[in-house]
């Protein structure tokens, strides 16, 4: 029984809704919490609410100045979870850990005692082991908040207050930028040099009729942490702060150095930002060691506080060849993504009141400038108010101080005379015509501040006072004067956090155009595939007796080849996998699974394999044809999609494709001219149940020759067999009975002197002289040699004639 059968079941406590309605509602809500409490920055402060929350725990409740001691990371993350986020503490410490990273921020705002973390990608150490304490420039963000410059905010429970946003004074948000991922939205903001950014800012507030272009006059681009060279062109890259969104490359700063005998060392000074250095040795190693960098000898990372990866090169190495090669095949040279995404308060939002109504939105550069010079403007106004309102108190108490400095004698007498304080307090009210706020200090004056000399140090101060606040006045009272503030205190900033910018930023270069092959000798080598699926390569192969196999395997395949030349493998499902005979790695051993090359379906193993080496071709009219048709295929402008020249598919070479069933074709070897992905190429479409069987190099003016099980043969003529451009099921080559399939399959130049040799396995041989053996149609029967004989591959052999 459901609730619905039964109405007695509901009462006041249920509601009745559509679920579909209720998921949507919720999880708007949960994205909206994500959005606006997690991942997205805000515009003003450039913080998230944890990173917000973290330093104000620090300043508010633990006092943790630039020049207090520090404190256990633990008790930073207890009393910020505790008080203010109620989250997960490996968030909350990993947050800290990275304020305090000189390498993740441009200007860290904590700074931490103890293992942090490196640029190696090194965890930090566990919170109950670090310590830490605001930096000077966390206090840019923080020490306005004392002048009640902001909006407050209950926290998670009620019990306590914090802070909307923190009144920062620099634009924290350009300067160290930060990286969000929320729901349906991202951010990755970059850092930038603060004092470009302070004079970008302070040109704007000049001229509030700049524009995008105008403001990169001043900040050139990002300025990241670990330094590197950002590759852009300046079209690109106001492009990229006209839309806030874009890539630029980030690629590693090198210099060449020479040592003793001529030997080249490539020094690495800085990588680029968010590359893990031990992952970027390691990955140089890796082709070091796999003999694709034959040209370096060694690399080694001799990095202390600065970075110094070597890279000992060989004499005769090209450093820029070498380098031109690395940043394309190792995050030596990375793309970043810019998504100057955050969240910006509404119209009706003032940074002053209580309201925190903000909505994330793409900016672009002028419009993030602008934000936070609004939210600034406010800031400093509030806090002259603030001040004024200290002022206003501080020279009203000492009005009262100077009425009765005058009568001094009086006043004792009166205080003297009076029962208690309260009466004391009315006296001097009627007395002197003072307030309760004067009479109130009046009375909580202590009695040394009645001599001469502080007297005179209360005028002075009320003077003083009084001069101050009338500088603020101004100052309030005059738009352009409270931009000047603004601008002055932006200068002093700019002076008090200079720096030298760590990147660089050079326009887009004509690239070094660089092959794996380059980096390859080219020598001799032969390439074993056993029947269980182990490749390998050796320099040289005298017998296949000789090399090591795994127990009960034995050779499949064997092909000679350049190392720089192509290696074609074939499967049983129809997949064509291309590799140079470089990359099969080099053993003296059982060799790799070839699945470590490929990635094949489950059932899928290879049948068939050719060398794309015309050196090495099976007669010299392929060998011809081949080389001609790989100088074709590398003259091809793959970026703009050459269509080929019909002409040069129909000369070949081709792919002769024969399956289990009896269907063929040919097809072009151009799509094959080139390396594959590890998935390889689809080359043809079986019909269920049927396998490929032979897959062969040959050309149009070829013969082939076909064996089935059952002792049929078939002698074709290979223009005779379609050529398909894409991969296909081909024609029905063969007519096959009795369960009977394609066995052998055998291309050849000629047919003048070739003889097939069929043998049983009681010893019977069955000698076929090929020219005798008439051509047969296509979809033919065949010629039947031995009656009631089942052929296995090993009994099928084409030899010379006599």
């Amino acid at each position: 029984m459901t609730p619905t059968d039964n109405p007695s079941f509901m009462d006041d406590s249920f509601v009745q809704a559509v679920l579909s309605n209720e998921i949507e509602k919720r999880y708007l809500n949960y994205a909206l919490s994500v959005i606006t409490s997690r991942a997205i920055p805000d515009i003003r402060d450039g913080l998230k609410p944890v990173q917000r929350r973290i330093l104000y725990a620090m300043y508010h409740n633990l006092h943790l100045y630039p020049d207090s001691r520090f404190k256990k990371s633990a008790s930073v993350v207890g009393d910020v979870l505790g008080k203010y986020h109620p989250h997960g503490d490996a968030a909350a410490y990993e947050a800290l850990v990275r304020m305090a990273q000189d390498f993740s921020l441009r200007y860290p705002l904590i700074d931490g005692q103890g293992n942090f973390g490196s640029l190696d990608g090194d965890a930090a150490a566990a919170y109950r082991y670090t310590e830490a304490k605001l930096r000077p420039f966390a206090m840019e963000l923080l020490s306005e908040l004392t002048a009640q410059t902001v909006p407050m905010r209950d926290n998670f429970d009620g019990s306590l207050d914090e802070p909307v946003v923190l009144p920062a004074k620099v634009p924290h948000l350009l300067a160290n930028g930060t990286t969000g991922i929320a729901v349906g939205m991202a951010t990755n903001i970059p850092p930038h040099h603060l004092g470009e950014v302070i004079d970008a800012h302070l040109a704007l507030i000049d001229n509030e009729e700049l524009e995008v272009k105008d403001l990169l006059s001043y900040i050139k681009g990002p300025d990241f942490p670990t330094g590197g060279d950002v590759i852009a062109e300046k079209k690109q890259l106001r492009e990229i702060y006209e839309t806030g969104s874009g890539s630029i490359k980030i690629r590693a700063q090198y210099q060449v150095e020479e040592g003793k005998r001529g030997q080249k060392f490539v020094i690495i000074r800085a990588i680029p930002y968010g590359v893990s250095k031990s992952q970027l040795v390691e990955r140089i190693g890796a082709l070091v060691i796999a003999k694709k960098m034959p040209h370096i000898l060694d690399v080694r990372d001799e990095s202390t506080t600065l970075v110094r990866i070597v890279l000992e090169l060989k004499k005769e190495a090209e450093p820029v060849m070498v380098m031109a090669y690395l940043f394309k095949h190792t995050p030596l040279q990375i793309h970043y993504t810019l998504n100057l995404t955050c969240l910006v308060p509404t119209e009706s939002t003032l940074p002053t009141h209580g309201s925190d109504l903000s909505v994330p939105k793409r900016l672009n550069l002028k419009q993030m400038i602008q934000e936070f010079l609004k939210f600034r403007y406010a800031l400093v106004q509030k806090r002259l108010e603030h001040d004024k309102a200290l002022l206003d108190k501080k020279i009203h108490t000492l009005n009262g101080f100077e009425k009765i400095y005058s009568a001094l004698d009086e006043v004792l007498k009166i205080i003297r005379g009076s029962e208690d304080k309260k009466d004391a307090k009315e006296r001097l009210q009627q007395r002197f015509l003072l307030d309760d706020e004067q009479t109130e200090a009046i009375l909580e004056l202590k009695l040394y501040r009645l001599a001469r000399l502080e007297i005179h140090i209360i005028t002075q101060e009320l003077q003083d006072k009084q001069r101050e606040l009338k500088k603020i006045e101004a100052i309030l009272g005059s738009t352009k004067a409270l931009w000047d503030l603004i601008r002055q205190e932006l200068i002093t900033l700019k002076s008090q956090y200079h720096q030298k910018r760590l990147t660089k930023i050079i326009a887009q270069e004509e690239e070094i155009q660089v092959k794996e092959e380059d980096f390859i000798k080219h020598e001799e080598a032969s390439v074993i595939l056993t029947r269980d699926g182990w490749v390998k390569r050796i320099k040289e192969l005298k017998d296949t007796q000789t090399t090591r196999l795994r127990e009960g395997d034995n050779v499949a395949h064997v092909l000679v080849g350049r190392t720089d030349q192509l290696i074609l493998f074939l499967s049983n499902q129809g997949g064509a996998y291309v590799c140079r005979i470089y990359d099969i790695p080099a053993s003296s051993g059982y060799g790799e699974p070839i699945q470590k090359l490929f990635k094949f379906d489950d059932g899928e193993k290879i049948i068939a394999a050719c060398s794309l080496d015309p050196q090495y071709a099976r007669s010299s009219k392929l060998s011809l044809q081949l080389e001609s048709l790989l100088k074709y295929a590398a003259s091809l402008d793959k970026k703009t999609d050459q269509p080929a020249d019909e002409q040069v598919l129909a000369l070949g070479p081709h792919l002769l494709v024969i399956t289990q069933q009896g269907f063929g074709f040919r097809a072009p070897l151009l799509p094959h001219c080139e390396p594959s992905l590890s998935r390889g190429r689809r080359l043809v479409k079986l019909q269920t149940g049927d396998e490929v069987v032979a897959v062969q190099l040959c050309l149009p003016s070829e013969f082939c020759v076909l064996v089935s099980q059952r002792a049929y043969v078939w002698h074709m003529l290979l223009s005779e067999i379609k050529l398909l451009s894409g991969a296909g099921r081909g024609s029905s080559l063969l007519t096959l009975k009795d369960k009977d399939q394609v066995l052998s399959v055998h291309v050849l130049e000629s047919v003048k002197q070739e003889q097939l040799v069929l043998e049983t396995e009681s010893g019977q041989q069955e000698t076929i002289i090929l020219k005798n053996l008439p051509v047969h149609p296509i979809s033919s029967k065949g010629k039947e040699l031995l009656k009631k004989t089942i052929l296995k591959s090993s009994q099928i052999a084409i030899s010379k004639t006599e």
